[in-house]
């Protein structure tokens, strides 16, 4: 082998180590890259991680906050029906005790005149006064709400009593 052959064979092995070299040196460094990319995209997961736990949480609370309200408005709502129905029971109650003295009110009146015409002379002497009425403007005063309190006296001092009905 001369020396031209050799050198030739020497500068293949120098190239070829060299080519190994920088392809040593390009997969370290893309593999670094890549390693570096990993740990940039691991840091940025979890930030992520960590941004959509403090979302998460804070959804929560506004949950818990719109179940709190919803349940309080069912409160009220309830609040309101119960006293809605209190209402209509108590009006339908009034109802039926204002029918009750209309009868009771017919009844005493209905006896009072009896009274006084069974004896026409002893009218209004028990002091009693008839509950004002519509259509009782034609009724004597001591048998009307709206009279006099002496009206009965004097009527009794003069003999009068008379009542028509």
């Amino acid at each position: 082998m001369d020396n031209t052959t050799i050198m030739w064979i020497v500068v293949g092995i120098v190239v070829v180590i060299l080519v190994a070299l920088l392809a040593w040196f390009f997969a370290r460094r893309s593999r670094t890259a890549a390693e570096k990319r990993h740990q940039d995209d691991q840091a940025e997961a979890a930030e992520l991680r960590r941004e959509a736990q403090h979302e998460r949480v804070a959804v929560q609370e506004r949950e818990a906050s719109a179940a709190k309200l919803d349940a309080e408005a069912r409160l009220e709502q309830a609040e309101a029906d119960r006293k809605a129905a209190e209402a209509a029971r108590l009006q339908q109650e009034a109802q039926e005790r204002s029918a009750r003295v209309g009868e009771s009110r017919a009844e005493v009146e209905e006896q009072l005149r009896r009274a006084d015409e069974l004896d026409p002379e002893h009218q209004g002497s028990t002091g009693t006064v008839h509950i004002h009425e519509p259509g009782s403007e034609g009724r004597p005063p001591e048998h009307r709400a709206d009279a006099p309190a002496d009206t009965h006296d004097s009527d009794q001092a003069e003999g009068e009593g008379r009542h028509r009905s």
